[in-house]
Formats: structure tokens, sequence, C-alpha cells
């Protein structure tokens, strides 16, 4: 097989998953932006949903947000899923919603908190067992604001223990991927702040945890290529949310902000060789479309993660390898550049056409009336989760 091949390939074995929330209302902390048309249910979420994998060829999966996404019967939500022509993905937990969790939830001082959040990890559990989910995604947004506030080491102690009890419950086909964020909405301290304290809590618990990045939860700077090739080094690396960020946690379609920086992340998947599905690697959306409309913005966020997924591939491997053994700095660069300044949006226009897909799915989708029809079919469509 050539490498252009091998390369086409990789692009149409690509997933990306896309997460339910994203297809709902959703705004600042000062205002929820409504849409016309966004779905009143996890049902309507996941025909969204596979209206963009239809599209694009590469988003098999859609992620769930409990308990925004709840319903009664999720076997029935995962056959409504499979009959629409994709799968449930990653179950997310929700334990920063509710009064309890001021302060905190799986750190919080009191015993009954505590309870009450690992209760609903497992209960999260308990749903990718009715939807033949793998993956559990946590994210704690446990901290404290004020020095003094609370023992330090204690929270990392009552973290441990949750965090156990969940892992221990674990199916075997099953793991857990745990998140990290520099801050907000604590800004004393944060109780799983970066990606060190992710991969410490996860190695301690077994080869089931494993660090998921989110590209907008670093300081400004972070190499963030640099994390992803430690953790691939390590096998501790679980998966991706993938956003854009100027100045914090934007949530801004990925690649807007740096689309460079995604390229970089992603030639560090290649170069590792876990770009295919079976690698384990999950590459899955985590933005807020407030201002946009909900479908094209994802579909273009798809498009994104490919378009730079194909440039990573277009790096002449061996090449690099020379210039890097020589210690040829610009000869390396150059190689690396010249695969970033590949325009390599015709060959995916031509890959998709083989594969049976209109070339342009943004176009698509703007001709196929989808908008039109959900706008007068939909009122009243939710918001993703807690408002403004």
């Amino acid at each position: 097989m050539t490498d252009n091949a091998k390369a086409a390939s990789a692009v149409r074995r690509l997933g990306v998953e896309t997460a339910s929330w994203a297809y709902a209302n959703s705004g600042t902390r000062f205002k929820v932006f409504g849409q016309p048309g966004v779905p009143r249910d996890p049902y309507e979420k996941i025909d969204d949903a596979a209206v963009v994998h239809r599209l694009t060829g590469a988003a098999p999966t859609v992620a769930l947000h409990i308990p925004w996404d709840k319903v009664d019967d999720y076997d029935g939500l995962a056959k409504h899923a499979e009959a629409q022509g994709v799968r449930i993905g990653a179950i997310n937990s929700n334990v920063f919603q509710d009064d309890d969790y001021k302060l905190g939830s799986v750190c919080h001082p009191d015993p009954a908190v505590r309870r009450k959040a690992t209760d609903h990890l497992l209960e999260c559990i308990d749903i990718m067992d009715a939807t033949g989910s793998d993956t559990l995604k946590l994210w704690f947004a446990d901290g404290t604001n004020y020095p003094g506030q609370d023992s330090i080491r204690a929270r990392q102690d009552r973290l441990a223990e949750a965090l156990r009890e969940t892992y221990g419950r674990l199916g075997g086909e099953q793991r857990m991927l745990l998140e990290y964020k520099l801050f907000e909405p604590s800004f004393y301290t944060t109780d799983v702040p970066d990606w060190g304290t992710s991969y410490v809590h996860c190695t301690e618990l077994g080869p089931k945890a494993q660090v998921v990045i989110d590209t907008g939860h670093h300081a400004p700077g972070t190499n963030i290529e640099f994390i992803v090739a430690f953790l691939l080094r390590a096998g501790k690396l679980g998966g991706f949310d993938f956003n854009s960020r100027f100045y914090a946690d934007d949530d801004l379609m990925v690649g807007a902000a740096d689309p460079f920086q995604l390229f970089r992340i992603m030639h560090e998947i290649v170069d590792a060789d876990v770009l295919a599905p079976e690698a384990g690697i999950a590459f899955m959306l985590d933005q807020c479309h407030n201002i946009e409309p909900k479908i094209p913005a994802i579909i273009r966020s798809v498009l994104n993660v490919q378009e730079m997924t194909a440039k990573a591939l277009k790096v002449d491997a061996a090449a690099l390898a020379e210039a890097q053994r020589n210690g040829d700095v610009l000869g390396a660069n150059q190689v690396f550049m010249d695969a970033f300044y590949t325009d390599v949006r015709p060959w995916l226009a031509q890959l998709r056409e083989e594969q049976g897909l209109d070339p342009d799915p943004v176009g698509a989708y703007h001709r196929s009336g989808y908008a039109e029809k959900i706008a007068a079919d939909r009122v009243g469509g939710q918001q993703a989760g807690w408002g403004a």
C-alpha cells in the first residue's frame, strides 16, 4: 500500500465523537441564546448527531451527559442511536450542579455529600451498562477559593477514595477518563488542576483509568503536544476534549484559535501510530456553540480535526527522522512546516466522493433542508444544562 493509500485509509477510519450538549441551547454566564430547531430531548440530540455523521462519515458516536440526557429507558435510547446510524459514546457525569456541591462533590468535607456524588458516578456506570458505552468521563469542579478553607491533602485523599470505589465498579471492557482543569469555578485550589494530578491518580488506580486532555484547560503557552507525547509514552492517554481557547476555557470550535496547535497534537498521534480506533484514543468534541448555528458548527469542527489529521499524515516521516538524526534543525522544521502548509481540502473532498459522500458537508447540510425542518417541527428546545 502506498503512503497516500495508507493516509486515505487512516482518514476514512478516523472517528470524532460529538457531544449531545453541543446540539442544545447554550450561552455565557450572562445569557443563554436560544436558536430555532434545537433538540427538546436526548433522542433529538442523537438525531442531530446522526446528521453530522451521515454528512461527514467521521462522527460515529455521541457522548451523553447525565442528568442532562436522563431518560427512563437507556436501552431504548441506545437502540434509537443504532437505528440512526450512530452509537452512544462516553457517559459524562455531573457533580457540579446541585446546591450540595457548593463546597465540592467527592472532595467535600461532609461525608454525606461525598456519598451522594460517588453514588452518581456509580449510576453513570449503570447507564454505561445499559447503553453499551465503554467510557466513563469524569470532571470535578471541586476546589477552594481561599487559603485555609479546607485541607488540600485531605481533599486529595477524599478524591482518591471516590475514584477507587468508582474504578472498582467498572466492567472488564470499561474504562474511566479523568479530566483536569487549571481553574474555575474555584480560584485558589482546584482538586484536579493539571495533567500530572490526573496522571498520578490514574496510575494509582490501574490500567482502566486514563487521562483525558481538554485542549482549553491549560495555562497560556502550555505545550499541549508535550503532554500528549508524555502520556502516550506512559500508556495513559485516553482521549481528548477538542476545543479552542483565546483566553481561558472558551470552548470555541476546535482549530479556530490555533490550527497549528491542533496539527502538532495530531502529529504526535500519527507519529505514535495510535490514530486507528483500536488504539483506544477518544477524539471527542467539547464545545459551546453559543452564537453560531449548532449543526454546521459541529460539522465544521469535525472537518477541522479531519484536515489537521490529514496534514499530520502528510509529514514525510523518513525525511523528518533523517533530519533529526543529523541534527538538521532547519531541515526538520521545514519537513514539518511543508506538511502543515499542504492544502489537503481537495484531497479530502475526493475521499468523500469515493465514500459516496458530498465533497462539501457544510454545503450539503444547508442544501438538505434539515435546518428548516427542525425549526418548523421543534418548538421550545432545551438548553444544555443549568442556564444563565
